[in-house]
Protein backbone atom coordinates (compact mmCIF):
# COMPACT_ATOMS: atom_id res chain seq x y z
CA UNK A 1 0.00 0.00 0.00
CA UNK A 2 0.73 3.71 -0.63
CA UNK A 3 -0.73 7.07 -0.61
CA UNK A 4 -2.66 8.56 -3.60
CA UNK A 5 -1.18 10.14 -6.48
CA UNK A 6 -4.18 11.92 -7.49
CA UNK A 7 -4.33 15.28 -9.16
CA UNK A 8 -3.60 17.08 -5.69
CA UNK A 9 -0.79 15.22 -5.30
CA UNK A 10 0.57 16.08 -8.99
CA UNK A 11 -0.33 20.58 -8.21
CA UNK A 12 1.63 19.83 -5.25
CA UNK A 13 4.75 18.51 -7.00
CA UNK A 14 4.26 20.94 -9.95
CA UNK A 15 4.46 23.72 -7.02
CA UNK A 16 7.97 22.26 -6.02
CA UNK A 17 9.52 21.23 -9.50
CA UNK A 18 8.64 24.93 -10.46
CA UNK A 19 9.57 26.68 -7.46
CA UNK A 20 13.06 25.03 -7.43
CA UNK A 21 13.82 26.70 -11.07
CA UNK A 22 15.52 29.24 -9.90
CA UNK A 23 18.22 29.36 -12.88
CA UNK A 24 20.38 32.04 -10.68
CA UNK A 25 21.16 29.51 -7.67
CA UNK A 26 23.86 27.53 -8.95
CA UNK A 27 25.60 30.96 -10.00
CA UNK A 28 24.59 33.16 -7.31
CA UNK A 29 27.81 33.45 -5.49
CA UNK A 30 29.67 33.68 -8.68
CA UNK A 31 27.77 36.64 -9.93
CA UNK A 32 28.38 38.60 -7.07
CA UNK A 33 31.98 37.97 -7.33
CA UNK A 34 31.60 38.85 -10.87
CA UNK A 35 30.41 42.47 -10.21
CA UNK A 36 32.99 43.14 -7.64
CA UNK A 37 31.16 42.05 -3.81
CA UNK A 38 33.92 40.19 -1.42
CA UNK A 39 32.72 37.04 0.62
CA UNK A 40 32.32 39.38 3.37
CA UNK A 41 29.87 41.86 1.09
CA UNK A 42 28.01 38.38 0.19
CA UNK A 43 27.53 37.29 3.74
CA UNK A 44 26.07 40.57 4.65
CA UNK A 45 23.62 40.37 1.63
CA UNK A 46 22.60 36.79 3.02
CA UNK A 47 22.38 38.07 6.29
CA UNK A 48 19.89 41.24 5.29
CA UNK A 49 17.68 38.60 3.46
CA UNK A 50 17.68 36.19 6.76
CA UNK A 51 16.80 39.39 9.26
CA UNK A 52 14.38 40.63 6.83
CA UNK A 53 12.57 37.37 7.17
CA UNK A 54 13.22 37.08 10.78
CA UNK A 55 10.69 39.97 11.37
CA UNK A 56 8.18 38.86 9.05
CA UNK A 57 8.53 35.13 9.34
CA UNK A 58 5.92 34.20 11.96
CA UNK A 59 3.02 37.25 11.28
CA UNK A 60 3.18 35.67 7.84
CA UNK A 61 2.72 32.41 9.53
CA UNK A 62 0.06 33.70 11.38
CA UNK A 63 -1.63 35.46 8.45
CA UNK A 64 -1.33 31.85 6.35
CA UNK A 65 -3.00 30.56 9.75
CA UNK A 66 -6.06 32.88 9.75
CA UNK A 67 -6.74 34.67 6.42
CA UNK A 68 -5.90 31.76 4.18
CA UNK A 69 -2.80 30.00 3.10
CA UNK A 70 -3.27 30.36 -0.78
CA UNK A 71 -3.70 34.00 0.07
CA UNK A 72 -0.36 33.90 1.59
CA UNK A 73 1.65 31.75 -1.43
CA UNK A 74 0.58 33.73 -4.21
CA UNK A 75 1.59 36.88 -2.45
CA UNK A 76 4.90 35.03 -2.03
CA UNK A 77 5.00 34.05 -6.00
CA UNK A 78 4.50 38.07 -6.63
CA UNK A 79 7.48 38.80 -4.26
CA UNK A 80 10.24 36.52 -5.53
CA UNK A 81 9.29 38.23 -9.06
CA UNK A 82 9.68 41.14 -8.51
CA UNK A 83 12.97 40.58 -6.73
CA UNK A 84 13.85 38.88 -10.00
CA UNK A 85 13.76 41.96 -11.40
CA UNK A 86 15.29 44.29 -9.38
CA UNK A 87 18.06 41.77 -9.60
CA UNK A 88 18.34 41.97 -13.60
CA UNK A 89 18.10 45.23 -13.76
CA UNK A 90 20.25 46.79 -11.05
CA UNK A 91 24.00 45.58 -10.26
CA UNK A 92 24.47 48.17 -7.23
CA UNK A 93 24.87 47.07 -3.64
CA UNK A 94 22.30 48.93 -2.75
CA UNK A 95 20.01 47.64 -4.95
CA UNK A 96 21.30 44.05 -4.17
CA UNK A 97 20.16 44.87 -0.94
CA UNK A 98 16.33 46.00 -1.95
CA UNK A 99 16.12 42.52 -4.13
CA UNK A 100 17.23 40.50 -0.99
CA UNK A 101 14.17 42.00 0.94
CA UNK A 102 12.22 41.35 -1.83
CA UNK A 103 13.28 37.88 -1.89
CA UNK A 104 12.90 37.50 2.06
CA UNK A 105 8.99 38.83 1.38
CA UNK A 106 8.56 35.45 -0.91
CA UNK A 107 10.35 33.06 1.70
CA UNK A 108 8.30 34.31 4.55
CA UNK A 109 4.72 33.80 2.61
CA UNK A 110 6.06 30.76 1.88
CA UNK A 111 8.24 28.67 4.71
CA UNK A 112 6.03 26.30 6.43
CA UNK A 113 2.45 27.71 4.49
CA UNK A 114 2.93 24.86 1.67
CA UNK A 115 4.15 22.33 4.11
CA UNK A 116 1.37 23.09 5.91
CA UNK A 117 -1.19 23.01 3.00
CA UNK A 118 0.11 19.29 2.19
CA UNK A 119 -0.47 18.20 5.69
CA UNK A 120 -3.99 19.76 6.22
CA UNK A 121 -4.54 17.66 2.59
CA UNK A 122 -3.01 14.24 3.98
CA UNK A 123 -5.71 15.00 6.83
CA UNK A 124 -8.10 15.58 5.82
CA UNK A 125 -8.31 12.84 3.37
CA UNK A 126 -6.91 10.25 6.03
CA UNK A 127 -3.29 9.63 4.95
CA UNK A 128 -1.20 10.80 7.95
CA UNK A 129 0.40 7.76 8.39
CA UNK A 130 2.29 8.57 4.95
CA UNK A 131 3.45 11.94 5.82
CA UNK A 132 7.21 10.95 5.24
CA UNK A 133 6.25 8.91 2.22
CA UNK A 134 4.15 11.96 0.46
CA UNK A 135 6.18 14.87 1.54
CA UNK A 136 9.28 12.69 0.45
CA UNK A 137 7.85 12.27 -2.78
CA UNK A 138 6.57 16.05 -3.19
CA UNK A 139 10.44 17.26 -2.48
CA UNK A 140 11.57 14.64 -5.23
CA UNK A 141 9.75 16.44 -7.59
CA UNK A 142 11.37 19.61 -6.39
CA UNK A 143 14.62 18.20 -6.75
CA UNK A 144 13.98 17.03 -10.16
CA UNK A 145 13.23 20.70 -10.65
CA UNK A 146 16.59 21.83 -9.24
CA UNK A 147 18.39 19.20 -11.42
CA UNK A 148 16.58 20.29 -14.80
CA UNK A 149 17.23 24.26 -12.95
CA UNK A 150 21.30 23.77 -13.39
CA UNK A 151 21.06 22.42 -16.80
CA UNK A 152 19.15 25.52 -18.04
CA UNK A 153 20.65 27.85 -15.92
CA UNK A 154 24.34 26.45 -17.17
CA UNK A 155 22.97 26.74 -20.79
CA UNK A 156 21.69 30.37 -20.25
CA UNK A 157 25.04 31.21 -19.06
CA UNK A 158 27.20 28.99 -21.65
CA UNK A 159 24.75 31.08 -24.98
CA UNK A 160 24.58 34.63 -22.93
CA UNK A 161 28.27 35.24 -21.68
CA UNK A 162 26.97 36.20 -18.52
CA UNK A 163 25.48 34.95 -15.05
CA UNK A 164 23.06 38.06 -15.24
CA UNK A 165 20.07 36.64 -17.69
CA UNK A 166 19.23 34.00 -14.96
CA UNK A 167 17.46 36.12 -13.01
CA UNK A 168 14.91 37.06 -16.31
CA UNK A 169 14.45 33.97 -17.03
CA UNK A 170 13.10 32.73 -13.41
CA UNK A 171 10.24 34.63 -14.08
CA UNK A 172 8.90 32.63 -15.96
CA UNK A 173 8.44 29.19 -13.69
CA UNK A 174 7.14 31.60 -11.07
CA UNK A 175 4.17 32.98 -12.91
CA UNK A 176 3.30 29.41 -13.83
CA UNK A 177 3.50 28.64 -10.39
CA UNK A 178 1.02 31.31 -9.10
CA UNK A 179 -1.36 29.21 -11.78
CA UNK A 180 -1.11 26.37 -10.25
CA UNK A 181 -1.30 27.66 -6.64
CA UNK A 182 -4.69 29.65 -7.84
CA UNK A 183 -6.02 25.98 -8.94
CA UNK A 184 -5.31 24.77 -4.86
CA UNK A 185 -8.89 24.02 -3.40
CA UNK A 186 -10.55 26.25 -0.64
CA UNK A 187 -10.15 23.76 1.84
CA UNK A 188 -6.46 23.20 2.51
CA UNK A 189 -6.68 27.44 3.40
CA UNK A 190 -7.01 25.92 6.79
CA UNK A 191 -8.82 23.51 9.64
CA UNK A 192 -11.18 26.60 10.43
CA UNK A 193 -9.86 29.43 9.04
CA UNK A 194 -13.15 30.70 7.46
CA UNK A 195 -14.61 30.47 10.98
CA UNK A 196 -12.78 32.41 12.98
CA UNK A 197 -13.47 36.54 13.41
CA UNK A 198 -10.79 38.69 13.35
CA UNK A 199 -8.97 39.68 16.12
CA UNK A 200 -10.66 36.93 17.98
CA UNK A 201 -9.33 34.14 15.72
CA UNK A 202 -5.56 35.87 15.43
CA UNK A 203 -5.41 35.76 19.61
CA UNK A 204 -6.71 32.48 19.70
CA UNK A 205 -4.51 30.78 17.03
CA UNK A 206 -1.67 32.90 18.54
CA UNK A 207 -2.27 31.11 21.76
CA UNK A 208 -1.97 27.92 20.38
CA UNK A 209 1.39 28.95 19.02
CA UNK A 210 2.95 30.12 21.92
CA UNK A 211 2.15 26.73 23.48
CA UNK A 212 4.03 25.14 20.92
CA UNK A 213 6.65 26.14 22.97
CA UNK A 214 5.99 25.01 25.97
CA UNK A 215 6.27 21.64 24.69
CA UNK A 216 9.57 20.21 25.60
CA UNK A 217 9.28 17.47 22.26
CA UNK A 218 7.82 20.22 19.73
CA UNK A 219 10.63 22.85 21.03
CA UNK A 220 13.68 20.48 20.56
CA UNK A 221 12.38 19.25 16.83
CA UNK A 222 12.13 22.48 15.80
CA UNK A 223 15.39 23.50 17.18
CA UNK A 224 17.24 20.50 15.69
CA UNK A 225 15.73 21.09 12.10
CA UNK A 226 16.41 25.07 12.36
CA UNK A 227 20.15 24.81 12.92
CA UNK A 228 21.38 21.93 10.74
CA UNK A 229 19.31 23.24 7.80
CA UNK A 230 20.58 27.14 8.75
CA UNK A 231 24.17 25.12 8.18
CA UNK A 232 23.29 24.06 5.27
CA UNK A 233 21.82 26.42 3.37
CA UNK A 234 25.01 28.90 4.29
CA UNK A 235 27.48 25.96 3.48
CA UNK A 236 25.67 25.00 0.09
CA UNK A 237 26.65 28.04 -1.43
CA UNK A 238 30.64 27.37 -1.04
CA UNK A 239 30.45 24.55 -3.66
CA UNK A 240 30.27 27.50 -6.35
CA UNK A 241 33.86 28.32 -5.93
CA UNK A 242 34.94 24.77 -5.13
CA UNK A 243 33.07 23.79 -8.89
CA UNK A 244 35.05 27.18 -10.15
CA UNK A 245 38.31 26.03 -8.74
CA UNK A 246 38.00 22.54 -10.41
CA UNK A 247 36.87 23.85 -13.52
CA UNK A 248 39.99 25.82 -14.38
CA UNK A 249 41.99 23.45 -12.99
CA UNK A 250 40.35 20.39 -15.57
CA UNK A 251 42.85 19.60 -18.45
CA UNK A 252 39.86 19.70 -20.46
CA UNK A 253 37.33 22.64 -22.33
CA UNK A 254 40.39 24.76 -22.16
CA UNK A 255 39.34 26.42 -25.75
CA UNK A 256 36.65 27.92 -23.91
CA UNK A 257 36.21 30.77 -21.69
CA UNK A 258 36.36 30.59 -17.99
CA UNK A 259 32.91 31.46 -16.96
CA UNK A 260 31.45 29.23 -19.90
CA UNK A 261 33.64 26.52 -18.35
CA UNK A 262 32.70 27.01 -15.00
CA UNK A 263 28.97 27.32 -16.47
CA UNK A 264 29.56 23.65 -17.97
CA UNK A 265 30.88 22.09 -14.95
CA UNK A 266 28.50 23.39 -12.57
CA UNK A 267 25.39 22.59 -14.63
CA UNK A 268 26.56 18.63 -14.95
CA UNK A 269 27.70 18.79 -11.28
CA UNK A 270 24.45 20.46 -9.97
CA UNK A 271 22.17 18.47 -12.20
CA UNK A 272 23.74 14.90 -11.07
CA UNK A 273 23.57 16.12 -7.42
CA UNK A 274 19.73 17.26 -7.46
CA UNK A 275 19.27 13.91 -9.15
CA UNK A 276 20.65 11.77 -6.44
CA UNK A 277 19.32 14.12 -4.13
CA UNK A 278 15.26 13.41 -5.17
CA UNK A 279 16.17 9.39 -4.70
CA UNK A 280 16.95 10.60 -1.41
CA UNK A 281 13.52 12.67 -0.58
CA UNK A 282 11.66 9.41 -2.08
CA UNK A 283 13.13 6.95 0.61
CA UNK A 284 12.59 9.21 3.74
CA UNK A 285 9.96 7.13 4.82
CA UNK A 286 11.99 3.90 3.90
CA UNK A 287 15.10 5.39 5.80
CA UNK A 288 12.89 5.84 8.44
CA UNK A 289 11.55 2.21 9.14
CA UNK A 290 15.15 0.82 8.48
CA UNK A 291 16.79 2.82 11.64
CA UNK A 292 13.24 2.12 13.46
CA UNK A 293 12.20 5.64 14.45
CA UNK A 294 12.03 9.62 13.51
CA UNK A 295 14.26 10.30 16.07
CA UNK A 296 17.13 7.93 15.50
CA UNK A 297 16.66 9.30 11.68
CA UNK A 298 16.71 12.71 12.71
CA UNK A 299 19.99 12.02 15.00
CA UNK A 300 22.11 9.76 12.46
CA UNK A 301 21.58 12.38 9.29
CA UNK A 302 22.98 14.95 11.69
CA UNK A 303 26.07 13.16 12.54
CA UNK A 304 26.15 12.16 9.17
CA UNK A 305 25.96 16.01 8.52
CA UNK A 306 28.65 17.51 10.19
CA UNK A 307 31.20 14.59 9.32
CA UNK A 308 31.21 15.35 5.83
CA UNK A 309 31.31 19.41 6.16
CA UNK A 310 34.50 18.62 7.74
CA UNK A 311 35.25 16.38 5.10
CA UNK A 312 34.58 18.68 2.52
CA UNK A 313 36.73 21.21 3.75
CA UNK A 314 40.41 19.37 4.99
CA UNK A 315 40.10 18.52 1.25
CA UNK A 316 39.52 21.41 0.09
CA UNK A 317 42.36 22.95 1.72
CA UNK A 318 44.46 19.84 0.53
CA UNK A 319 43.28 21.10 -3.28
CA UNK A 320 41.31 17.66 -3.68
CA UNK A 321 38.40 19.22 -5.26
CA UNK A 322 36.91 15.98 -6.21
CA UNK A 323 36.78 14.27 -2.88
CA UNK A 324 35.16 18.04 -1.54
CA UNK A 325 32.74 17.87 -4.45
CA UNK A 326 32.17 14.29 -3.71
CA UNK A 327 31.84 14.92 0.05
CA UNK A 328 28.78 17.78 -0.67
CA UNK A 329 27.22 15.11 -3.06
CA UNK A 330 26.59 13.14 -0.42
CA UNK A 331 25.77 16.10 1.98
CA UNK A 332 22.74 17.31 -0.67
CA UNK A 333 21.27 13.66 -0.41
CA UNK A 334 21.65 13.26 3.67
CA UNK A 335 19.98 16.82 3.69
CA UNK A 336 17.00 15.80 1.33
CA UNK A 337 16.46 12.62 3.06
CA UNK A 338 16.58 14.16 6.40
CA UNK A 339 14.18 16.94 5.44
CA UNK A 340 10.92 15.30 5.00
CA UNK A 341 12.06 13.55 8.55
CA UNK A 342 12.04 16.84 10.33
CA UNK A 343 8.65 17.63 9.22
CA UNK A 344 7.46 14.25 9.97
CA UNK A 345 8.30 15.10 13.35
CA UNK A 346 7.08 18.36 13.47
CA UNK A 347 4.35 17.82 12.15
CA UNK A 348 3.48 14.66 15.18
CA UNK A 349 4.18 17.61 18.09
CA UNK A 350 2.25 20.66 16.77
CA UNK A 351 -1.24 21.21 16.72
CA UNK A 352 -2.70 20.70 12.91
CA UNK A 353 -4.39 24.22 13.60
CA UNK A 354 -1.08 26.02 13.77
CA UNK A 355 1.14 24.11 11.70
CA UNK A 356 2.30 26.79 9.14
CA UNK A 357 3.00 29.00 12.20
CA UNK A 358 4.73 25.93 13.93
CA UNK A 359 7.02 25.33 10.50
CA UNK A 360 7.15 28.99 9.87
CA UNK A 361 8.80 29.23 13.93
CA UNK A 362 11.51 26.53 11.99
CA UNK A 363 12.01 28.70 9.38
CA UNK A 364 12.27 31.44 11.77
CA UNK A 365 14.93 29.68 13.68
CA UNK A 366 16.65 28.58 10.44
CA UNK A 367 16.85 32.44 9.58
CA UNK A 368 18.79 33.36 12.63
CA UNK A 369 21.25 30.57 12.28
CA UNK A 370 22.25 32.02 8.52
CA UNK A 371 21.68 35.42 9.12
CA UNK A 372 24.82 34.68 12.12
CA UNK A 373 26.50 32.34 10.51
CA UNK A 374 26.66 33.64 6.76
CA UNK A 375 28.72 37.05 7.46
CA UNK A 376 30.82 34.74 9.96
CA UNK A 377 31.64 32.54 7.83
CA UNK A 378 32.24 35.04 4.61
CA UNK A 379 34.59 36.76 7.18
CA UNK A 380 36.33 33.73 8.07
CA UNK A 381 37.21 32.72 3.84
CA UNK A 382 38.18 36.14 3.11
CA UNK A 383 40.92 35.76 6.15
CA UNK A 384 41.29 32.30 5.90
CA UNK A 385 40.25 30.66 2.78
CA UNK A 386 37.07 28.54 1.89
CA UNK A 387 38.55 25.42 3.56
CA UNK A 388 39.03 26.99 6.55
CA UNK A 389 35.58 28.40 7.08
CA UNK A 390 34.03 25.22 6.72
CA UNK A 391 35.98 23.30 8.58
CA UNK A 392 35.11 25.36 11.53
CA UNK A 393 31.48 25.10 10.57
CA UNK A 394 31.46 21.25 10.60
CA UNK A 395 33.63 21.44 13.73
CA UNK A 396 30.74 23.69 15.34
CA UNK A 397 28.01 21.57 14.19
CA UNK A 398 29.86 18.42 15.89
CA UNK A 399 29.78 20.46 18.54
CA UNK A 400 25.80 21.56 17.92
CA UNK A 401 24.66 18.02 18.09
CA UNK A 402 25.44 16.95 21.75
CA UNK A 403 22.60 19.70 23.20
CA UNK A 404 20.57 19.39 19.86
CA UNK A 405 20.03 15.55 19.84
CA UNK A 406 16.60 14.02 19.81
CA UNK A 407 16.63 12.30 23.29
CA UNK A 408 15.65 8.61 23.68
CA UNK A 409 12.51 9.64 25.71
CA UNK A 410 11.13 11.36 22.81
CA UNK A 411 8.31 9.25 21.31
CA UNK A 412 9.34 8.64 17.67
Amino acid sequence: MSFKRDRQFYRFSSYGFLKNLRFFEPFIILYFLEIGFSFLEIGILFTIREISTIFLEVPTGLIADTRGRKVSMLFSMAAYIASFIVFFYFQEYIAASAAMILYACGEAFRTGTHKAMILEYLRLTGQTVWKPDYYGATRAASNLGSALNALIAAALVFISGSFRYVFIAAVVPYVLNMINLASYPSELDGTDVKNRPGRAGIRETYREFTSIFRRSEARMGILNSAVFDGFFKVLKEYLQPVLKSLAISLPILTAMQIDKRVAVVTGCVYFLLFLAASTASRNAGRYCRRVKGVRKAVNSTWMAGFSLVIIAGVFYELSVFTVTIASYFVLFSIQNLRRPICVTYISEKVPDRVMASGLSAESLLKMLVMAVLAPCAGYLADRAGIGTAVISAGVLMAVLYIPMRLRTANPS
